[in-house]
């Protein structure tokens, strides 16, 4: 009876997702979103869908902390301390910043050469992989804050390195 219900639960998302695909396939947000590396079709609507108009955001450090992917700051005097992100922010492009990092993670070996993979590399080896994921989260949310505003595709800086360096 499990199985049988599973299968029922497996083809209503199927109907849901394909319902999405119509409604969203022409929203020219959503392909630009889907050029980002990590990114696909759900988290493409989820952020389109959370952010809205862009330019409402001063810039993209408000927007980064506008999504909770930024770390608290302590300070007193000259004394600076980083904790954890923050938690008032809108939880759902967090989560799709966080799951967008984490599929750039997961496909590390097979794009060695893209920037967001060379960032959480290099910051996993230092502070561990919850902080490199935060980075690249961020990263992340930069990237679509100008990617919204500008109205193009996502352009890897690491892939223009190696072509300014090969030319």
């Amino acid at each position: 009876m499990l199985l049988e219900e599973i299968e029922r639960l497996g083809e209503r998302i199927e109907e849901i997702e394909g319902r999405m695909r119509e409604v969203f396939s022409s929203s020219e947000e959503v392909e630009l979103l889907q050029s980002i590396p990590g990114v696909g079709f759900i988290l493409a609507v989820v952020i389109a869908l959370e952010v809205g108009d862009i330019s409402r955001f001063g810039g993209p450090e408000r927007f980064v902390s506008y999504c909770g992917l930024v770390p608290r700051v302590e300070q007193s005097g000259s004394r600076v301390r980083y904790g954890r992100m923050r938690k008032e922010a809108n939880r759902y492009l967090k989560w799709a910043f966080i799951e967008a990092a984490n599929a750039v993670a997961l496909n590390a070996r097979r794009w060695p050469e893209r920037h967001a993979v060379r960032l959480y590399q290099r910051i996993k080896q230092r502070k561990g992989h919850g902080k490199a994921m935060g980075a690249v989260g961020r990263h992340l949310a930069e990237a679509a804050y100008w990617i919204l505003r500008k109205r193009e595709p996502y352009r890897d800086p690491g892939l223009r390195a190696l072509g300014a360096r090969g030319a």
